[in-house]
Parts: structure tokens; C-alpha cells; sequence
């Protein structure tokens, strides 16, 4: 068995971006007109946030939301659908915040996954032909998969060698939204020459909700019922708070501009934003 580092991360073009504010009039908001994202009420934040979910093996995405649902008797929906046997990130939206997954199903996303190789063949290839899928490819969709048939280009953005035990390889890979790993795993292996398939499959990163992630904690289906139990039984907020993010995490990967609070109620009634009612952009 050969080991490699573990914390070899990958990237998504988000990480690589600077982040440079270029502010034209600082301002500070008027509650009157809403709140830091991190200072809502949590009655108002039980209605209205994301979750960084760990979605066990077994069940649907659907039926891990319906959990949800049930245990907060809040609406609930999930963003981006992982298959039964599929663990790890799957982003969960409570009540009105349904309304922002969709920004999750174009954000990039990150996968740890074992391939293993039908034949032995040196490792040297494997590495060289890893990298050779590395970039933009060609994927035509499988046939159990809802969308066209026809092969469309997709990015592949990194692939790291975790583990090596054998014909079985741990790998650590980041795509553009829209890449099937079973595929991605399928075409590797013919490319080999040996064949391949995909043993386990685990998603570790959404746009910026990630596994290992301390500003936005994975939590289990438990850890929802025992901070709901905390602040019901106890009034303490603080696992609460880790639990329900704010729905802005959505859109951190995205541009964004800031507007004043002047400018609100008329972009609420339909007005066009003008250079008057930016505060920054991004």
C-alpha cells in the first residue's frame, strides 16, 4: 500500500479568484431593511438558512430532505442530488432559502472516490493518464442519466492521488458542475487500456460548502435534533447556529454588488439599479 498526503487538496476556479472590493461609497444598513446574515434572530433563521448536510448511505437526497422537514417542521428541499449509495455534502435549503439552491447546482464540487483497476498495470501510467484528464474533456452522459445523450465538454479541474492499495486507487477530484465521476472513473479505464469502475464515492465540497469546513460546519441528520433540543430545552443558540447558515453562503462564490439602503425599495418594485445605489461590487 502506498500512502500519499492526505490533506492534498484540490481547487475550484473560486479559490483562485482575489478577492478585491472596489467600494464606492461606504454605508451601513438600517435594520429596518434586514440584518447581518450572521446576526438574525433564530426564529427568523429556522425560515430561512442552509445546512452543510452529510448525507448518509442508503437513502435518497429526496428522503434526507423529507428528514429534515420533519424534524424541524419546516419546509425543505436539497440542492444537487446525490444516488442512494453517495455520502458526504449535500446542501439542504430550510423554508424560504429553498429558493437560492439552484445557486448550488451550478457552483464547482469536489469528490473523493476508489477506482479500481481491472489488471495490474504500472503506476507511473496511471498517474500520467490521470493527468491527461485533467483540463477540459469530452463526457458523454450514461444511460441512466436524465439529461441528452449527446457528449458535451466539461472541465475537469484537479486530480490528486490520495491512497494506492493494489489495483484500488483513492482519488481526490474537482469539476465544473454537470461531470459524472462513474463515467469519469469508466473512461479513465479504457483509456488505461485495463478497464475501471467506481468502488465508493464520497462528496466532499459544493461551491463553498465543504466537509472539513469550520465556517460552515458537515453536520449529521443528529446533530439537527440535538441543537434543536439546546435551544428548545436550554435556549442556547450556539449549535444552532452552527447548523443553520445563512442563505448568503449560496451565492459566496458568485459576484456580487452592494446596494444602499435608499436603493432598496425601489429595486423591490421593479426599478433598475443605477450608479447612484451602489455602495461596492465584488
Amino acid at each position: 500500500m502506498e500512502i500519499f498526503p492526505k490533506n492534498q487538496k484540490c481547487w475550484l476556479p473560486y479559490d483562485l479568484e482575489k478577492a478585491e472590493i472596489l467600494v464606492k461609497r461606504e454605508a451601513e444598513t438600517d435594520e429596518r431593511y434586514g440584518y447581518d446574515p450572521w446576526k438574525r434572530p433564530i426564529e427568523y433563521l429556522l425560515d430561512y438558512a442552509i445546512i452543510n448536510l452529510d448525507k448518509p448511505r442508503g437513502p435518497t437526497s429526496h428522503q434526507v430532505s423529507a428528514w429534515v422537514k420533519q424534524i424541524i417542521s419546516k419546509k425543505a428541499g436539497h440542492g444537487g442530488t446525490l444516488d442512494p449509495k453517495v455520502t458526504g455534502v449535500l446542501p439542504i435549503g430550510i423554508g424560504k432559502a429553498t429558493k437560492v439552491l439552484q445557486l448550488f447546482l451550478t457552483a464547482g464540487k469536489e469528490y473523493v472516490v476508489w477506482m479500481h483497476l481491472h489488471k495490474d498495470i504500472e503506476g507511473e501510467k496511471v498517474i500520467e493518464t490521470l493527468k491527461k484528464f485533467e483540463g477540459e474533456i469530452i463526457q458523454k452522459p450514461p444511460l441512466k442519466s436524465a439529461v441528452k445523450k449527446s457528449p458535451r465538454k466539461k472541465k475537469i479541474y484537479c486530480i490528486k492521488v490520495l491512497e494506492i492499495d493494489g489495483k484500488d486507487w483513492l482519488l481526490r477530484i474537482s469539476t465544473e458542475a454537470g461531470v459524472y465521476i462513474r463515467k469519469l472513473i469508466d473512461d479513465i479505464g479504457k483509456e488505461l487500456g485495463v478497464g475501471a469502475h467506481m468502488q465508493q464515492l464520497r462528496r466532499t465540497r459544493v461551491g463553498v460548502l465543504e466537509e472539513d469546513s469550520e465556517k460552515y460546519p458537515l453536520v449529521t441528520l443528529q446533530d439537527i435534533i440535538d441543537a434543536l433540543w439546546f435551544w428548545k430545552n436550554e435556549g442556547n443558540e450556539k449549535y444552532l447556529r452552527k447548523v443553520f447558515l445563512p442563505p448568503e453562503v449560496a451565492a459566496e462564490h458568485w459576484k456580487k454588488i452592494w446596494v444602499l439602503d435608499t436603493a432598496v425599495e425601489a429595486l423591490v418594485y421593479g426599478a433598475n439599479l443605477t450608479v447612484k445605489g451602489i455602495s461596492k461590487l465584488y
